[in-house]
């Protein structure tokens, strides 16, 4: 069972989704929980259902004391990086707290400092800590959402299943169609076609 960071100190916890994508937005969320809050399925949203991120989703909302969840877009990702745009997301779903956290607790292994606020990059973080793993399922179901808009416009990329990942499909649709105003023109989205011959 997940744990909270430190029940002294009013912690946000952040983490993003979408990174690896070749299509859509990378989106962030924040969240802060309160001291007492309790889940026995809440954990890194990858690692949970459809049903119970869904379910879990509405419960966060309710009983967060603070969130907030932003897309950043693909011309963003492609003008700044896909790092600098997750860490981007992150501080501006920091912003759209309604408390102003002590400390902020961060998936991964980078971020940059958020209004003096000290930060903790912790690894497999939303594996480990409650408001870390309550931002996960809010990027997740947020983005995941975003994606099923976008795949009535472009349904031949299916991204309704694989979210913009490159999966084989993904790819295969994107060799045959080219790309979208959604794909990111900065990712490699095709493997290289050319075989060097000697």
């Amino acid at each position: 069972m997940l744990t909270p960071y430190n029940t002294a100190l009013v912690v946000a916890g952040t983490d993003e989704a979408g990174r690896g994508c070749l299509a859509g937005p990378v989106t962030a969320a924040a969240v802060i929980l309160p001291k007492d809050f309790k889940s026995e399925i809440l954990n890194d949203s990858k690692l949970m259902s459809l049903k119970n991120r869904n379910s879990l989703k509405n419960t966060i909302e309710d009983y967060a004391i603070g969130f907030g969840v932003v897309h950043v877009y693909m011309e963003e990702i492609d003008q700044i990086n896909i790092l600098n745009a997750s860490i981007l997301g992150m501080h501006r779903s920091l912003e759209k707290l309604s408390v102003t956290p002590e400390m902020i607790i961060v998936d991964g292994n980078k971020f940059k400092n958020y209004l003096d606020i000290p930060h903790e990059c912790i690894i497999k973080g939303d594996g480990k800590y409650l408001s870390i793993a309550a931002a996960s399922v809010l990027a997740k179901t947020y983005r995941d959402s975003y994606m099923e808009q976008i795949h009535e416009e472009f349904p031949m990329y299916n991204w309704k299943q694989n979210k913009g990942y490159p999966t084989k499909e993904h790819r295969k649709a994107i060799e045959e169609f080219g790309t979208t105003k959604y794909h990111r023109k900065s990712f490699k989205l095709l493997p290289d076609q050319l075989k060097i011959e000697f």
